[in-house]
């Protein structure tokens, strides 16, 4: 823990948005010593430093539940193109990526997420070790995937499912990196590959995180290929379980859901990158949840958004699923905001260290401007909504992780924008040069 998150503060009088049991909204202040929050309400005791919050409203780290951060140097390289063209153009730019590149990549994108809000996101990407360096530079929490696929189809030195464990070997126990092993999906990964990964997983005690049911071309080639539907195919074979958290979900049937729910998995919803890709379906989240599947809220990569915004994914989800279902009630705001705080932390298998404002919990936290226009009227009574439906990042004036300052006054606190983006921009024209050739 950094010296900074070590000194006790007491954020006084602000609006919390406390996201706990009882989804409380008050006025009051929040105590924090060593990381984590010792008090939420009205008078706490006077400890280390003072913070005036009573222009802001207090609100748990947004939690990101499917990324590919260090893709953050290719936005716009491969626009308006469904799926397979998309990953056409990303495929033959990736086999030139570098350390150095991937590094300068996930710090652009951390940066992008930090200064929206983003605390805490789960990615699945190659050459994790340098997007673990970036997380480590700027101070936000990253659950990190090692993407595994078949020997045969990966540009990855060595074998996937080894240099999984090696990240894992490496990184375990370090302060703000999770590792964990990401089998790409099934249209890279044979039945050997996904056990491997679960065998894996089960080993070192770690999440697994994978793509699951995207586009219906997905879908209809592995039940033409296999004679089952992909989460189907992968309860049959002896994958499905808890601890796994599958992203996009969009072509699921009624069993489908209903199995994801009896093995305890997790959704990651994408909803701004499902639409910009064309696939064509609208994923089931409202049915998801009624099941009781835990469905937490993704940006995917900025090559497929191209924003790493939750404020705007909440709004996109919100508004996708009232015109699907005709129905305005449909994933209201205070479901939004579940969705990007605490269920993405239940996703994680973290909710009792994260995703709320409670005693005890990591003082993961934004303070958001009042005094914004896009929070106006700034009423305890509309403030879920704000959030959910309109509030700008510009709005995020800071952010703490551990109770340390990675966002003050709208400046990153551990390294400057300038340097980030300097170093991303020289990175990005080599991989942009490469793409067009």
């Amino acid at each position: 823990m950094s010296a900074t998150a070590a000194l006790p503060k007491v954020f006084r009088n602000a609006l919390l948005v406390t996201q706990d049991p009882q989804r409380r909204v008050l006025r009051g202040d929040l105590a924090v010593e060593g990381g984590r929050i010792t008090h939420v309400g009205p008078g706490a005791p006077a400890v280390g430093e003072e913070v005036d919050a009573s222009g802001f409203a207090i609100v748990p780290g947004f939690v990101n539940t499917h990324n590919h951060v260090a893709m953050t140097l290719l936005r716009g390289l491969a626009d308006d193109r469904d799926l397979g063209g998309f990953l056409e153009v990303l495929f033959a730019v990736d086999a030139k990526r570098t350390d150095s590149d991937l590094e300068a990549g996930a710090a652009a994108g951390i940066a992008e997420m930090l200064l929206s809000g983003t605390t805490t996101f789960l990615d699945l990407y190659y050459g994790a070790d340098a997007i673990a360096r970036a997380v480590e530079r700027l101070g936000i929490r990253g659950y990190l995937g090692w993407a595994v696929l078949d020997p045969e189809l990966t540009t990855q030195k060595g074998r996937p499912l080894d240099n999984a464990r090696g990240f894992i070997d490496r990184w375990r126990g370090h302060e703000r990196v999770v590792p964990l092993v990401a089998p790409q999906g099934v249209y890279v990964c044979n039945a050997e590959t996904w056990l491997g990964a679960r065998d894996l997983a089960h080993e070192k005690g770690t999440l697994v995180h994978y793509h699951l049911s995207e586009t219906r071309r997905e879908v209809h080639e592995h039940e033409a290929k296999t004679g089952r539907r992909p989460p189907l195919w992968l309860d049959e074979i002896g994958f499905l379980g808890p601890g796994q958290v599958a992203a996009h979900g969009v072509w699921l049937t009624r069993r489908e859901v209903e199995t994801l729910a009896n093995k305890g998995v997790a959704v990651a919803h994408c909803p701004s990158s499902n639409l910009k890709l064309a696939t064509g379906g609208v994923a089931p989240v409202v049915d998801l949840r009624a099941a009781g599947v835990v469905v937490g809220l993704g940006t995917d990569s900025v090559a497929s958004n191209n924003s790493l915004s939750m404020l705007r994914e909440m709004h996109v989800a919100g508004l996708l699923q009232k015109h699907h279902r005709w129905d305005a009630g449909a994933l209201p705001a205070q479901a939004l905001l579940d969705l990007a705080t605490i269920d993405g932390a239940r996703a994680l298998g973290v909710a009792d260290r994260l995703g709320s404002l409670e005693v005890g919990k990591r003082a993961d936290l934004s303070m958001f401007r009042l005094d914004h226009p896009t929070l106006l009227p700034a009423r305890p009574e509309a403030i879920v909504s704000h959030l959910a439906y309109s509030a700008s990042e510009e709005a995020v004036d800071a952010v703490y992780v551990d109770g340390e300052a990675v966002v003050r006054h709208r400046a990153l606190v551990r390294e400057p924008w300038a340097k980030i983006s300097g170093e991303a921009e020289a990175a990005a024209a080599t991989l942009w040069a490469a793409a067009r050739r």
